[in-house]
């Protein structure tokens, strides 16, 4: 399985780097690359898409226009996504003419739970115990031991979009028919003690470097706090949670930056919930507390340019900034108290150039690094305060 095409040297600066979607993680790739001396091109059908603001060129057009896909080929040296919802044939489509990358079969599985999990079958990693629900006999016989459960639903679903609890039966059958039918997982639940993520990138010729591990808090299905520090986790879980990303991406044959979501179980056990292939929120930390980024290593990957390992020179907390923090009071926005904030030593502040803020819909997010982490969770304890964010930290 082909996860990215190497068609020729290096691409290196001074050549100009594509994108397909235009949101804060292309905006961010962008500016990495544009630090990094390279044009950049951005295809979005938004006119005002944060990466497209930034970019050097922007193309406005729907992910599968034939005539857009070809302006973009024109334009761009070699081409990348920023999210994987972007029609895989549109990938394998550009292919032909540029090096892509992650390439179109490994974003395919990452956009269907059902093919995801079989991969990750396949790589020797364990998942929860689950049930695939496509048609009404499958559902008739789902076994009382995946019950109380979560059903998903196969394709579509991030920040704990399509995601039902159940607990019966009954209840799972009314969930799967609010889907309307489509395929679905039931994943039985599990006793969390905490979730984690690992961030690994890989280079075309198979070399694969990593981010420590990160330490994850969701509210309402999205990320709300990500810990990077030395007491995250036990070595032995950490270690199991690299090796199981690095697997993962290598059964992809994967070129890119992919990130790896885990649960670690009350027992210590560990399993994997999903992937993204592109830089992930967990990993924003990175910008500001490594001294290589994500989205650096983005580049680096797809250009075909050599691969170092990041190394983490402070503790970091990253805190989710979405747009509730501009509604706190009523539903006129409101500009949070930014120079509050800034006033807090080793904060780090990441706006994503939204103009309208949504409840719910991420606008940035604040960096905190410091000396050692009680520092760094002291610090973020206060702008937290500061910005009306009700978020325990992680002990």
């Amino acid at each position: 399985m082909s996860g990215g095409v190497n068609t020729g040297p290096p691409v290196l600066p001074g050549a100009t780097l594509g994108v397909l979607g235009g949101g804060q993680l292309g905006r961010m790739f962008a500016q990495a690359a544009q630090r990094m001396g390279y044009f950049t091109a951005v295809l979005d059908p938004d006119p005002d898409s944060p990466a497209g603001r930034v970019s050097h060129h922007h193309i406005h057009t729907d992910y599968s226009d034939v005539d857009g896909l070809a302006r973009l080929a024109g334009l761009a040296d070699a081409i990348t996504t920023e999210f994987e919802n972007v029609p895989a044939p549109s990938l394998e489509h550009l292919a032909a003419a540029r090096p892509v990358s992650p390439g179109a079969p490994a974003v395919a599985i990452a956009q269907d739970r059902i093919r995801e999990k079989a991969h990750f079958a396949r790589c020797g990693v364990a998942c929860a115990p689950h049930a695939v629900i496509q048609t009404a006999d499958h559902l008739a016989t789902v076994t009382e031991a995946l019950l109380p459960g979560i059903l998903k639903t196969a394709r579509l679903g991030y920040d704990g979009k399509g995601q039902q609890r159940v607990a019966t039966r009954d209840e799972l059958a009314a969930a799967w028919e609010a889907t309307g039918g489509v395929p679905c997982v039931l994943e039985k639940l599990m006793p969390l003690d905490f979730e984690c993520s690992v961030i690994v990138a890989r280079g075309h010729d198979g070399q694969i470097v990593h981010f420590p591990v990160q330490r994850n808090l969701h509210r309402g299905g999205i990320l709300a706090v990500t810990e990077v520090h030395e007491q995250n986790m036990l070595t032995a879980q950490a270690e199991r949670a690299v090796a199981a990303a690095r697997s993962i991406a290598e059964g992809l044959n994967y070129v890119g930056v992919l990130c790896v979501e885990f649960f670690v179980l009350t027992d210590g056990t560990l399993v994997v919930n999903e992937m993204a292939p592109r830089p992930h929120n967990s990993g924003h930390w990175s910008m500001d507390a490594s001294d290589v980024s994500q989205f650096e290593l983005q580049v680096r990957t797809l250009a075909g340019l050599p691969l170092t390992a990041p190394r983490q020179h402070s503790p970091a907390i990253m805190l989710n900034l979405l747009g509730d923090l501009w509604l706190l009071d009523s539903d006129t926005p409101a500009e949070p108290p930014w120079g509050d904030v800034l006033a807090l030593s080793g904060t780090h502040l990441h706006l994503y150039g939204k103009t309208e803020a949504r409840r719910g819909r991420k606008m940035g997010h604040l960096n905190i690094t410091g000396a050692d982490i009680a520092a760094v969770r002291s610090t973020a304890d206060f702008a937290a305060a500061l910005l009306g964010l009700a978020i325990p930290l992680s002990e």
